[in-house]
């Protein structure tokens, strides 16, 4: 009997071990089914916010999982599953598109930032996130606007319900947001005479829109205007794929402007260069900045010297789409006077004084230095003013012709500067770039203040024969000289230097027509009338 009791007391005491053994496990078990069910806190100590699909939403870690698959990956497959697609949105009647505009940079209205920022299309206002806790997810709340989009990946999204719209009628917002070329419409751009109309009824002409003023802004718009009749220059930046491993802001942001400009299927007929000018105020340190007035003709080398550096452009000509277009080549001769020669020849002077003896000048006294440079636009010197009044007591405004000022480069003609010293220079233009910039030296500078030189300058629009005046280089065998130019911009400046105002006459290629344009005005003119203005500066086309 004591040996079966005993036998019996063994087996209880296993079985109560293996019970409390299955019983700690389940309770292992239960307790880590709990953990992995628990959502784990973020970073900022709260739980982490519904997904609704974006992976800049919030940021997991990249860790690795028991199994070893990546926790960054499952996390976005998962979310993917969970967005849901929707095409019967019962709020797309409240889009308001009297009320979007995408000129403006992109950054929350609330936060600042300019991190995954969502448009509200029905108030038009930025906000940040869509998750639970975002600032888009509040105003739906509050202000019962559902339909937002994504500036970045331009998806449209359902707030608070959080699922995607995918809806054709907002293709056109889409579109509006980031303009889109094909090839072969950026090749057909110049043939099509078709006005496009806005949302409010105004008619407009992609290409010709007007550029918003946003303070003394004027010399930028007139450059930008001038520089959109450069087809090149112009087809290179309609299409992005063109320059999408360029990291220049200013790139972009040039190329942005060059889209909604030409783009035919804008809400309104002008645009706002907000943007652009941020992105001028950063690159140059605020050299040209909103509120200043500045120079077209220092903007105009800074910005084509600029874009030519960030695209990766290089002093080799066609090295970038800027030195195709703008780049050509002067012959200088500089002479200067030989100091040690002018000291021997003031001591012969004084013994000539003594002696009375005269004797002919030398050669060697000019040392004379030649070498090749490029340019991207020629500087033309205006004749001075009259300093007295005519008889009716008013002051003549003279008239030159261009081609007396071109002689300046027909190496020839002597011009004399005093900086860095005095020397004696003559230009010949070597080659010839396909668009020809020339910019008249109105304003002179002294120690008191800015003068302002009214002579007018007599001009062609059309033909102007370079090879007539300026002596070009013989060109190569089996190839032609093109020495024909016609004008496609004239900058003009009104007003008293430092207070005054820019316009621009640009010629549209598909009519043949000209237009005035000054910041929101657009009207068109007579090419009889670009003439009659004081020219600042100037673009020309070579003939093909």
């Amino acid at each position: 009997m004591s040996l079966k009791r005993q036998r019996d007391a063994e087996i209880n005491v296993d079985r109560d071990e293996i019970g409390a053994e299955n019983g700690a496990e389940d309770h292992s078990n239960n307790k880590k089914m709990w953990q992995d069910s628990t959502p784990e806190p973020a970073d900022n100590g709260l739980l982490p916010l519904a997904s609704y699909g974006d992976d800049d939403d919030d940021e997991d870690g990249d860790g690795e999982d028991e199994d070893g698959r990546d926790e960054n990956g499952a996390v976005q497959e998962r979310r993917q599953r969970l967005v849901e697609i929707r095409k019967d949105c019962p709020y797309l009647d409240t889009v308001n598109r009297q009320v979007l505009d995408f000129d403006f940079e992109k950054f929350c209205s609330v936060s600042l930032s300019n991190l995954n920022v969502y448009a509200c299309l029905v108030c038009g206002k930025y906000y940040q996130g869509r998750g639970r806790n975002s600032h888009a997810y509040t105003h739906s709340l509050e202000a019962g606007h559902h339909v937002y989009i994504n500036l970045r990946t331009e998806k449209a999204y359902c707030l608070p319900d959080g699922y995607e719209v995918n809806d054709p009628s907002l293709d056109d917002i889409r579109h509006v947001l980031n303009p889109r070329f094909s090839r072969e419409q950026v090749e057909q751009l110049d043939t099509i005479k078709q006005w496009s109309r806005a949302l409010d009824g105004s008619d407009y002409l992609p290409g010709m829109v007007g550029l918003n003023n946003i303070k003394e802004t004027d010399f930028v718009n007139v450059t930008i205007q001038s520089l959109m009749r450069v087809t090149p220059l112009r087809n290179f930046f309609l299409i992005p794929e063109n320059y999408h491993s360029c990291k220049s802001p200013l790139v972009h942001r040039f190329g942005e402007l060059t889209r909604k400009i030409w783009h035919s299927r804008n809400f309104k007929g002008q645009v706002s260069p907000h943007e652009f000018l941020q992105a001028v105020m950063v690159a140059s340190k605020k050299r040209f900045r909103i509120g200043a007035q500045s120079d077209p003709v220092e903007f105009m080398s800074w910005l084509l010297n600029t874009l030519h550096t960030d695209l990766g452009g290089t002093k080799k000509s066609n090295s970038s789409i800027i030195y195709k277009c703008f780049q050509g080549q002067l012959e200088v001769v500089k002479e200067i006077q030989n100091r040690k020669v002018n000291e021997k020849k003031e001591e012969t002077e004084k013994q000539q004084k003594v002696t009375g003896m005269e004797d002919k000048a030398e050669p060697d006294d000019v040392v004379r230095e030649i070498c090749r440079m490029p340019f991207l636009m020629l500087g033309l010197d205006l004749p001075p003013p009259p300093l007295f009044k005519d008889v009716m007591e008013k002051n003549i405004i003279p008239q030159v012709p261009l081609f007396n000022i071109l002689k300046k480069f027909d190496g020839e003609s002597i011009t004399e500067v005093v900086r860095p010293q005095i020397a004696r220079m003559r230009y010949r233009v070597t080659r010839l770039p396909q668009y020809l910039i020339l910019h008249m030296r109105r304003f002179t500078k002294n120690n008191f203040f800015v003068e302002k030189n009214p002579t007018l300058v007599n001009f062609p629009v059309k033909n102007l024969e370079l090879k007539d005046y300026i002596p070009l280089s013989v060109p190569k065998t089996n190839e032609k000289l093109r020495s024909k130019y016609d004008l496609i911009a004239n900058i003009v400046h009104d007003g008293k230097p430092g207070e005054g105002s820019y316009r621009v006459f640009v010629q549209r290629k598909s009519e043949e027509g000209w237009y005035e344009m000054q910041d929101l005005h657009v009207s068109e003119t007579l090419p009889q009338m670009v003439a009659l203005s004081e020219a600042y500066m100037q673009i020309y086309e070579q003939q093909q």
